[in-house]
């Protein structure tokens, strides 16, 4: 069934009624290879934030496809600053989700997969405290842990001065996590661009002008343009549009049914 605001397919070939959450997770679906998707919400003026959270742009069609995006995938990536920033408690699901996960032969829960550099990272936040699966950490070779985040994660260290985000996608794949969900922040997808690691976009478009100050959902160095198609359009009632443009359409297989919750 359809939960709260009413979302609807206006391209291509337009559904006039609205998506339940089983259609919708058949639109996202798993891909067929290893495969790295990004979800982000901007404003109309392309703002990352609004009063210096991403939360202020974020409304309930974008929570649900958020939600359903998280239930689809195998490790959930982060960076560190946006991890601290926007406060991350333990990736957990709903009972359903969790049902919906197990009958597809996944994890009840996803692996969340955190990016620092430095380590400069608290094994206290509930990120790690409470989480459900032993997160993971892509970090340098020679960045010192703080007092007890080993005990509350696993270290993967790729790279010397900075982390060799190629080399770590590599290992997340051979432990098993062949799909994976990055939410941010900027300067990480402008890092996994510029590797040409990013195989699809999600863009929720807040239907707002922010005004001058946030950055972009992107940052970083300038490297090459990559082509991203558009796969389909999505609209929820409140003038929220939702984006995705993935590579190769081929790749993407549905998911199957889903719960509403």
């Amino acid at each position: 069934m359809s939960v709260g605001m009413p979302i609807r397919r206006i391209w291509p070939a337009p559904a006039s009624p609205p998506l339940d959450d089983a259609e919708l997770t058949a639109l996202y679906g798993r891909a067929q290879d290893p495969h790295l998707r990004v979800n982000f919400v901007a404003s109309l003026d392309g703002a990352v934030t609004l009063d210096g959270y991403s939360a202020g742009l974020s409304g309930e069609p974008d929570k649900r496809v958020f939600g359903l995006l998280r239930m689809l995938c195998d490790g959930l990536v982060v960076a560190a600053g946006t991890l601290r920033h926007e406060g991350y408690r333990a990736v957990r699901l709903s009972a359903p989700r969790r049902a919906w996960r197990r009958e597809h032969g996944l994890a009840e829960y996803p692996t969340l997969v955190v990016v620092s550099g430095s380590l400069a990272l608290d094994p206290g936040q509930a990120a790690f405290a409470d989480a459900p699966v032993r997160p993971v950490v892509l970090t340098t070779a020679t960045a010192t842990p703080p007092p007890g985040l080993t005990d509350v994660a696993d270290l993967v260290r790729v790279g010397t001065e900075t982390v060799d985000l190629t080399a770590g996608l590599a290992e997340l794949r051979r432990r098993g996590l062949g799909q994976l969900l990055c939410e941010g922040g900027p300067h990480l997808f402008g890092a996994l661009t510029a590797a040409d690691l990013v195989d699809e976009l999600c863009l929720t478009v807040a239907p707002l002008l922010a005004g001058a100050g946030p950055g972009r959902i992107t940052a970083g160095e300038a490297g090459a343009a990559r082509p991203l198609p558009l796969r389909h359009v999505l609209a929820a009632d409140d003038g929220v549009l939702i984006l995705r443009h993935a590579r190769d359409e081929a790749a993407a297989t549905p998911a199957g049914a889903a719960p509403a919750a």
